[in-house]
């Protein structure tokens, strides 16, 4: 690796790291807006109350597959900061315990989700045109629940192994897998919104039974028990909780937003679908260097090395900033074009577009936000995020609330989530200049 003259590693050698990590990661990344964004342009052609009905149990879904993003995320930072203490089968151990805890809380909300989901299109105040579509998307999508949980699990451990690569050829042929089904199941055998919910299950299943074998491999390789460990399954339980809080913090966010969207009208919800959807797709993208963070900043304070710890997230929100600008001004550029593939509704095609110049807006705000969120996620930094994710929120929910009251539409909606956005980029800037995230070790903080 060469170095500046006070030893720290060159640019380029933190340009390339960040490079060899953040480009596959984002190709895997993008995979998962990109199933719903398959699903949008396959079931907008089936009608406004079919799309109206994927946004609401869309929506839904994410929200109970968000609240175990911790999956992920804990697993890497974790596995990141063994590799960077040297002991590998300490690292596959706690991703076979992340892969272990997947699969129960998979069933538990399968079991559990399954009777509750006509109250949760409710709450979610579909009208009785949308609803309907919306229970069926739903009840269907919930058997993907367990596969969906391992590959979150299991894409945590790959990159705690600063293995961004196998993610990406997952990802790719889930994602090539769901849009191949759903075409057949909707277009061929006719079975509407039910047949797109079934592509995407059988999909995220597959994808989830390899990435479980892929661990279970590397666990052999290391002569790592792969039975449940009930000490292990309660540590990782215990370090996502912090996780778990910051994550239904940021779902209430898209909650809300998607409950004030509904109640705009049809037309509306099936836009903001669509627009949210596109949000997914960039947010996810500049995720990539995020999951880079992760990954890097777990293995150098792993090894107990600050100084290259605060140059790699320097670079990296260098790296953040740039991408949101470009991301913007591509928008900018194809705003015209994009609510022609999702629907022809002239209604929610308006709607649509003046949705998407905030959208764009957004973007070099977004840059930074998410680089800084992997990184302390990283840094193990879980309780900050955790408060830092509930007074955000609580910032946005008035911002909401006027919007909803005073019959603001979709633009003014998504100018409420501009204020979130930036609320949450200023805390984690503050937090970033300071120094009680760096922590070293094999534990985090």
């Amino acid at each position: 690796m060469s170095r500046q003259a006070d030893g720290k590693p060159a640019r380029g050698a933190h340009d390339r790291e960040i490079l060899r990590l953040a480009v596959p990661a984002f190709g895997a990344l993008v995979a998962e807006p990109l199933f719903l964004l398959t699903d949008s342009a396959i079931v907008g052609h089936l009608g406004t109350a079919a799309l109206g009905g994927l946004g609401v149990g869309g929506q839904a879904l994410g929200t109970l597959l968000n609240i175990c993003v911790f999956l992920a995320y804990g697993t890497t930072a974790a596995v990141a900061r063994q590799v960077g203490a040297g002991n590998l089968p300490a690292a596959i151990r706690q991703g076979v315990d992340g892969i272990w805890l997947a699969v129960g809380i998979g069933l538990a909300v399968l079991v559990v989700g399954w009777p509750l989901t006509p109250w949760i299109v409710h709450a979610f105040g579909a009208s009785s045109a949308v609803a309907p579509a919306a229970v069926t998307y739903l009840r269907i999508s919930l058997f993907g629940v367990p596969g969906m949980l391992v590959t979150l699990a299991g894409t945590g451990v790959l990159r705690g192994l600063q293995d961004t690569r196998t993610p990406l050829v997952v990802s790719v042929g889930m994602f090539a897998a769901n849009a191949a089904l759903n075409a057949a199941f909707v277009f061929g055998f006719g079975w509407g919104i039910g047949g797109s919910a079934l592509g995407t299950v059988t999909a995220q299943t597959v994808g989830g039974l390899v990435y479980g074998l892929a661990v279970l491999r590397k666990a052999q390789r290391q002569n790592v028990l792969v039975r449940p460990d009930l000490a292990g399954l309660r540590l990782a339980a215990k370090a996502g909780f912090n996780l778990v809080i910051r994550t239904l913090s940021l779902r209430v966010v898209l909650v809300v937003s998607t409950v004030v969207a509904t109640r705009m009208g049809d037309a509306e919800i099936a836009a903001y679908q669509v627009g949210f959807q596109v949000w997914w797709l960039l947010a996810l993208a500049l995720d990539a260097i995020a999951v880079a963070g992760q990954a890097i900043t777990g293995r150098y304070l792993g090894a107990g090395d600050v100084g290259r710890a605060r140059t790699a997230t320097w670079r990296m929100t260098q790296w953040g900033l740039a991408c949101g600008v470009v991301f913007a001004l591509l928008l900018l550029a194809t705003r015209g074009l994009l609510p022609a593939l999702f629907t022809t509704d002239p209604a929610v095609r308006a709607q649509l577009l003046g949705s998407l110049l905030v959208v764009a807006l957004l973007q070099p705000l977004a840059g930074p936000l998410f680089v800084l969120d992997g990184v302390l996620i990283g840094a193990g930094d879980m309780r900050f995020l955790a408060v830092a994710g509930v007074l955000t929120t609580v910032v946005f929910l008035p911002c909401a609330l006027l919007v909803f009251l005073l019959g603001g539409g979709l633009v003014a909606l998504w100018l409420a989530i501009g204020v979130w956005i930036l609320a949450r980029l200023t805390t984690l800037v503050w937090r970033a200049r300071g120094t009680a995230w760096l922590i070293t070790g094999a534990v985090g903080g």
